[in-house]
């Protein structure tokens, strides 16, 4: 079975475009779990243009299903907020500072003492840890030298190249990429511009997909679709 997590960073730039609280980002949160997503995804910047501090400690409150935590650990204010909500997992993505969206996946490489550390940090708290991960076997086998549980796929190159009818080209080097996390033992989740359109096609073809992370398409079809019926579109292109 392949989890949606949803991320709802979309409903708090919505909210905070005007002040106030509507739309309310607990009760959305709310009923996304109860429209049978399998967890909820935030992924709070510096400037707190989305998702802020506060929100993070309230959906820790409510969230019944899997909380995940995606951000850039080299900003301390991120690593003490997932180490005081202790999230069921945290994502680690390499943004740079004021980044409109996420672009790239870790050079596992380059980055390798430093994601040890830090790794090693949320493991001892009991966080389970995934990396941001472009689709390439050497970052794949640089991430298992990191001591990740996961990696997460970072899937805009794959969404690009689907859109433009290249479906084969789009998700080859993705199956090497999955082929060599179940090989090395690291679990598999993947995210970014998938959509109603794609979804179904990369999780039919990626062995081992734990979990996708969904929020800018989905929260775009919910002003069409309806929010629950959304949800469980999303859910209908999932491996159950």
């Amino acid at each position: 079975m392949t989890k949606l997590s949803v991320n709802i960073n979309k409903i708090a730039t919505l909210r905070n475009s005007r002040g106030g609280n509507n739309p309310d980002l607990i009760k959305t949160a709310i009923d996304i779990q109860n429209f049978g997503a399998e967890g909820i995804t935030v992924h709070p910047r510096p400037d707190e243009r989305h998702i802020r501090y506060a929100d993070v400690f309230e959906l820790k409150k409510i969230i019944t299903t899997e909380f995940n935590i995606e951000g850039n650990p080299k900003e301390q204010k991120f690593v003490d907020l997932v180490l005081a909500n202790k999230p069921e997992q945290v994502t680690l993505v390499p943004d740079a500072l004021g980044q409109l969206t996420s672009d790239h996946g870790w050079d596992t490489k380059k980055n390798k003492d430093y994601l040890v550390e830090i790794i090693a940090l949320f493991k001892k708290a009991g966080i389970r840890v995934s990396i941001f991960v472009d689709p390439d076997v050497e970052m794949v086998v640089g991430a298992k030298e990191t001591g990740t549980d996961r990696i997460e796929l970072y899937t805009e190159g794959y969404a690009t190249l689907y859109g433009k009818g290249n479906q084969q080209k789009a998700i080859t080097p993705y199956i090497s990429a999955a082929k060599k996390a179940v090989d090395l033992g690291l679990g598999i989740n993947a995210g970014h511009d998938l959509d109603l359109h794609n979804l179904k096609y990369f999780a039919e073809n990626i062995p081992g997909l734990l979990e996708v992370s969904i929020g800018h398409a989905l929260i775009c079809d919910a002003l069409y679709l309806g929010l629950e019926n959304t949800v469980q579109l999303y859910k209908r292109q999932l491996p159950g």
